[in-house]
């Protein structure tokens, strides 16, 4: 077995016959910041959560099976260049990037009210992808074909996908009393199938329980959406984008021990309520 990249999450592998092996940790991280302080049995969650979601989606993915509580195996294969993220709600990045004009929702919409309509659900799903990179640039379709990180065929294609399997998966959450408000997904080729790849689990979408949702406040979150609202209530956001804008490195700060222990119960309680499964 051979050691290839740490990223933010998961460690991977290549193991002897060419598959590779993921290794989910405790590790957290928020608005591009790794943090020191780790959330116990986030890595068991997003490991499981990972296997759940490829055997309940039909469609074709790149996972083989699970080795272990935080480890899976997939097949190797050449990844798509762009993050596919599905928006349902109004929420999010979407809310400022709409505010400052650099989104354009359909005009048969109604205009948005940054405060009265924060949550509100969107008449239909969007795709709204991003590049892959330290810093996620969204990008639409005809950025992503003049950046030639994706075909005019292979973006329809993977809109298409995306908003499916979204789609699924609201149904899937609706039923375990959960909003599925968002998601992003990763694509792959695979024998030149472009087939689903990656993982995904609270690191990858935002889940709000059906029973506290109301529009036009924040909603309760149970996954990674929970540090990130700490830290933009306690100023770390913009922290982090002062230090970035004269070079430095954004510094984390220590993660309160009842956050730690809230965002532990909430990702259990995510994936024992959508899957009918304990830990």
């Amino acid at each position: 077995m051979k050691f290839l990249t740490s990223g933010k999450v998961k460690d991977v592998y290549e193991l002897n016959n060419g598959d590779l092996l993921f290794k989910f940790t405790n590790r957290v991280s928020a608005y591009d910041v790794k943090f020191k302080d780790e959330i116990p049995k986030k890595g068991e969650v997003l490991c499981k959560f990972a296997e759940y979601w490829f055997k309940k989606l039909d469609t074709p993915h790149h996972f083989v099976e699970r080795k272990s509580d935080t480890e899976i195996i997939v097949k190797k294969m050449q990844m798509i260049p762009i993050e596919c993220v599905v928006r349902g709600y109004f929420y999010g990045s979407l809310v400022s990037r709409w505010n400052d004009g650099k989104v354009v929702l359909p005009s048969s919409w109604k205009q948005y009210d940054v405060q009265r309509d924060l949550a509100a659900k969107l008449p239909n799903p969007i795709f709204d992808p991003t590049t892959k990179s330290v810093h996620d640039i969204p990008v639409n379709k005809n950025e992503a074909i003049s950046q030639k990180l994706v075909t005019a065929d292979e973006y329809n294609l993977l809109s298409e996908k995306s908003i499916k399997i979204y789609e699924k998966m609201t149904s899937i959450a609706d039923n375990a009393g959960f909003i599925l408000a968002d998601l992003k997904l990763e694509f792959g080729k695979l024998d030149n199938e472009i087939i689903l790849a990656d993982s995904i689990g609270p690191d990858e979408f935002r889940l709000w329980p059906k029973d506290t949702y109301k529009i036009g406040r924040i909603q309760e979150a149970y996954d990674k959406q929970l540090l990130r609202d700490w830290l933009s209530e306690n100023g770390y956001e913009q922290k982090f984008e002062s230090a970035r804008s004269i070079g430095e490195d954004p510094i984390p700060p220590s993660i309160p021990p009842d956050l730690i222990s809230k965002m532990t119960q909430r990702y259990v309680t995510a994936y024992e309520r959508m899957t009918d499964n304990t830990l």
